[in-house]
């Protein structure tokens, strides 16, 4: 495949990702703290704690612990392009659309990507004004309804 001149695209069948590399890397290249709560089909809550540093121009050095337990942390160098692949969704199983979100981040206005599969159904809001992961995602499967909600970003 030729390089597609769109930097939205990832790949062939896939639709345009919220952000392009460069805008992930320039709202998150001098660093982040990001706190996310997951509410599982159990009930249970758990919070969690991403931290981007050692940016260049390449990638990021994401690390990641439960909140509380940081000497449990983890990590990865994970590049621009990669960041962005992961909210490249299939065209035939994805419908997209915006919407205005109540979030603990605020009232937001979100592109809705909507993704079905053989396992059910993920709903991604992607915030236009926090370039990067989604600030909410739901997934209903054969496990129950699991909500993942950004509670707080911290800028480097």
């Amino acid at each position: 495949m030729a390089e597609n001149p769109d930097p939205h695209l990832v790949a062939d069948g896939l639709l345009p990702t919220p952000f392009t590399a460069d805008e992930i890397r320039d709202a998150l290249r001098d660093g982040a703290v990001i706190r996310v709560r997951t509410e599982g089909p159990d009930g249970a809550v758990t919070d969690r704690i991403s931290r981007y540093s050692a940016a260049d121009d390449e990638g990021v050095l994401i690390e990641g612990h439960p909140a509380g337990a940081p000497e449990a942390a983890k990590g990865a160098r994970v590049a621009w392009r990669e960041l962005q692949a992961h909210a490249a969704f299939p065209a035939e199983r994805t419908t997209v659309g915006s919407e205005t979100i109540e979030h603990p981040l605020g009232r937001l206005d979100c592109l809705r990507y909507d993704v079905q599969d053989d396992d059910g159904r993920t709903v991604f809001w992607f915030a236009l004004a926090h370039p990067g992961m989604p600030v909410r995602y739901e997934t209903t499967g054969a496990e129950g309804f699991t909500r993942t909600t950004v509670q707080e970003i911290v800028s480097g």
